[in-house]
């Protein structure tokens, strides 16, 4: 597993170019290991996971070509996260806004801590919020999307948990530990049924239901290319021998 860290911790980690080029880098090196089975992304510091896109950097922007570029680069630390193929886990504490809302909520899993602090202000920077914003209404809805994106508030952990957009909340103090619990998890089923279910996951995504399940029959037929489902099963029928004493 890989631990990945978003730093510039003197502006809440906000994604400048910069930055934004190097997590893709980081990225894309990790997606080429064959033995990775989970990846963590974090923000350095306690202040922030990411703090958003640097105003500063869109400030100068001057004309659309320049902003698609710009946007460009955040979209590509979104889907560099989501093309990855094993589960990242985000670990968020203090601020995620606006491009660090959509980059945690293009990781699988979101674990936050009850001090985070979320919302999509750019309405608010007279830019529409857009990219992997996206995905955030097959987290929390429609509903909740559109009060989101329209009114550019910020809300707190327990709301964020609440609507279904982090799984987890707990106390600084104890974030590395419920990180660390999914890890446990992860770790303990078959990698290659992992990134199976991850792929699987994603493909549902684009998806009608019918074409759906049949991407599913065909990801379980894939499963037994190896000896992987085999090898575990066996081994929980063992361990089920064990337990009803032989």
């Amino acid at each position: 597993m890989a631990f990945v860290t978003l730093d510039n911790a003197g502006k809440l980690n906000v994604l400048d170019s910069a930055l934004m080029e190097a997590f893709v880098d980081t990225l894309q090196t990790l997606a080429r290991q064959d033995d990775l089975r989970a990846v963590v992304v974090t923000g350095a510091g306690d202040r922030a996971f990411v703090g958003g896109a640097d105003v500063d950097e869109m400030a100068a922007l001057r004309d659309p070509e320049a902003a698609r570029t710009f946007i460009g680069r955040v979209h590509g630390c979104c889907a560099a996260v989501r093309d990855l193929p094993v589960p990242v886990i985000a670990r968020i504490g203090g601020y995620a806004l606006g491009a660090g809302l959509e980059l945690a909520a293009s990781c699988d899993l979101r674990v936050a801590s009850d001090n985070a602090i979320f919302g999509m202000p750019e309405v608010r920077l007279g830019i529409p919020s857009v990219v992997e914003a996206a995905i955030l209404p097959m987290l929390v809805g429609w509903g909740r999307t559109r009060e989101m994106l329209l009114l550019g508030e910020t809300f707190n952990a327990e709301a964020a948990l609440a609507m279904g957009l982090v799984d987890a909340v707990v106390p600084p103090t104890k974030l590395d530990g419920a990180v660390e619990h999914r890890l446990a998890a992860l770790l303990a089923a078959g990698p290659r049924a992992i990134r199976l279910q991850k792929a699987l996951i994603r493909t549902w995504e684009d998806l009608p239901l019918r074409d759906a399940i049949a991407a599913g029959v065909d990801a379980f037929a894939a499963a037994f290319k190896t000896d992987e489902p085999g090898t575990a099963m066996a081994a929980w029928q063992a361990a089920r021998r064990t337990r009803r004493g032989g």
